[in-house]
């Protein structure tokens, strides 16, 4: 079965990989938070209006630019894998 998507968010931009920050994992726009702590967030349940709600200073496209390196960095993994 094949789904017609929209477009993934452009991140690179918005992610940030800095070696001293974080210990190099991927950032949110040079903030301390990372693309794991957003998809660690989404996966307990969080809406994308809650997550914004209790770290202000993110954006609604924060979080698809966080989903999209993470769907491309599986793709990437899988592929290697194969």
């Amino acid at each position: 079965m094949h789904f017609k998507t929209k477009n993934m968010t452009d991140y690179s931009k918005i992610i940030t990989i800095e070696p001293g920050k974080r210990g190099g994992k991927p950032c949110i726009r040079g903030m301390r938070i990372t693309v794991g702590d957003i998809l660690g967030w989404l996966a307990s349940g969080m809406t994308f209006d809650e997550i914004i709600e209790d770290y202000d200073e993110l954006k609604e496209t924060d979080i698809y630019a966080a989903l999209s390196f993470a769907a491309d960095r599986e793709n990437r993994i899988y592929q290697i894998a194969v």
